[in-house]
């Protein structure tokens, strides 16, 4: 059987260095990205430069076609992270490069798009979590965030749901598919694709990272809380973007194709909801923080007592 054709954008980036030896097992893959190595240097074989914020979407169109998957990772980050101004123009760009994206793939015909989103984009929750005013968060719960950041990763979301909706494309010839009908009795196929829907699949990626526990302060329990709660291992987020890319049925109860699901391991400390991609794709994590650093999770602990903390515990 001929393997999928899946193209990766942001192909030099961290999390696609994640993703990458997982996906060349599986699948027929195209690289891109506007460098050819990765953040230390090392050259990415295959890989095509392209920028996919240029609104000519012809100049990368032949990437995109016959692809079965696009999984979007690319980013654009501000040259100078302190400057406000140039954070929201970055992430600007990045909404921008996520329409191009989306209407590409779905002019060439993508079933299905999986797109690195964040937990940031619903960030403005997590404080209060952790100062033990809520429980938990859900791909449901409207995000709200209160940075450009997170607010540019929900925008990619919901513009993901109006191309899987497909209203906007079927509006654009409403009357001609009405004239149509009137004059032929049907729809020609050609105004029926404009109604087409993209399927996409949003990852609200926690933290993909294998430090942050040891770099936590020694006791400082808030700090361990969130560690533990938004650790994901790398076979863990694997897996959770191949099953969005594979499963056969991501459609939400009213038929439309899209889903969010948060990607971190089946951590005892989990405050992400992580019940519907268990449901919808059958995510199986088979990494839990707490059992993992349990070494370092005891530091801490033994640390804020020693401090004295009121609340040694986590």
């Amino acid at each position: 059987m001929s393997k999928r054709k899946v193209l990766v954008t942001g192909a030099s980036g961290l999390i696609a260095s994640l993703l990458l030896p997982a996906f060349g097992e599986r699948y027929d893959l195209t690289l891109v990205d506007v460098r050819a190595t990765d953040r230390h240097g090392n050259a990415i074989p295959g890989i095509q430069l392209a920028d996919l914020t240029n609104p000519d979407r012809d100049a990368y169109r032949h990437l995109f076609r016959g692809m079965d998957a696009v999984v979007h990772l690319g980013f654009v980050r501000p040259q100078d992270q302190r400057d406000p101004d140039q954070r929201f123009r970055a992430e600007f760009a990045n909404v921008q490069m996520a329409y191009n994206v989306y209407q590409v793939s779905w002019e060439e015909h993508v079933r299905r798009v999986v797109v690195a989103s964040s937990n940031h984009a619903a960030d403005y929750y997590e404080p209060l979590i952790l100062d033990h005013k809520m429980d938990v968060v859900t791909p449901e719960m409207r995000p709200f965030s209160d940075n450009y950041y997170g607010w540019a990763k929900e925008t990619y979301e919901h513009l993901g749901f109006v191309f899987a909706v497909g209203k906007v494309h079927g509006e654009e010839v409403t009357t001609s598919i009405q004239a149509s009908i009137g004059a032929h009795g049907g729809a020609t196929l050609a105004e029926r694709e404009r109604g087409r829907q993209l399927e996409n699949v949003q990852i609200r990626i926690g933290g993909p990272r294998e430090t942050d526990l040891a770099n936590a302060t020694p006791g400082d329990l808030r700090t361990v809380r969130r560690a533990l709660g938004a650790y994901i291992s790398q076979r863990d987020l694997a897996q959770l973007f191949i099953k969005s890319i594979e499963v056969d049925n991501i459609r939400d109860e009213n038929g439309v194709p899209f889903q969010v699901f948060y990607g971190i391991s089946g951590n005892s400390h989990g405050f992400w909801s992580i019940a519907n991609a268990r449901r919808i794709i059958g995510y199986e994590p088979q990494d839990n923080s707490e059992i993992k650093f349990i070494d370092l999770l005891a530091q801490h602990i033994h640390a804020a007592q020693a401090q004295g903390s009121v609340e040694a515990r986590t």
